[in-house]
């Protein structure tokens, strides 16, 4: 059996957010067990609406036959998918209160932690 994955976002950028949903559900779908944890800018990728859905780049991966944040946010959820807004960034990056996507926790970096044991932690 996999270890747990632990997919650690730092960026609020469009580009790393969306490749560590496509990392987070690959991973989620092919079984193995997946906790993306979001901190300081990062947790822009869990606000609700998110903002990185209005950058151009969703439209261009739309054309181009790509699934974008909002498909891969979808199927995250549908996956079972941990997902974790971290405390500290949301206070870091002034979002303390904001609204969350349904199904994210707020959390610390010892809960990320423990959820993955000895797991493998990937940082973007």
């Amino acid at each position: 059996m996999a270890k747990p994955l632990g997919i650690l976002l730092l960026s609020g950028g469009h580009e790393r957010a969306h490749y560590a949903l496509v990392l987070a559900t690959g991973a989620a779908a092919l079984g193995r067990e997946v906790v993306l944890f979001a901190t300081n800018a990062g947790c822009h990728l869990f606000l609700e609406p998110t903002p990185l859905l209005s950058d151009p780049r969703e439209a261009v991966l739309e054309a181009r036959g790509v699934a974008g944040i909002r498909t891969l946010l979808d199927a995250a959820a549908e996956l079972g998918l941990r997902r974790i807004a971290c405390e500290a960034g949301l206070r870091a990056e002034g979002l303390a209160g904001a609204t969350l996507a349904p199904g994210v926790e707020v959390a610390g970096v010892a809960t990320f932690l423990a959820a993955l044991g000895d797991g493998q932690v990937v940082s973007l």
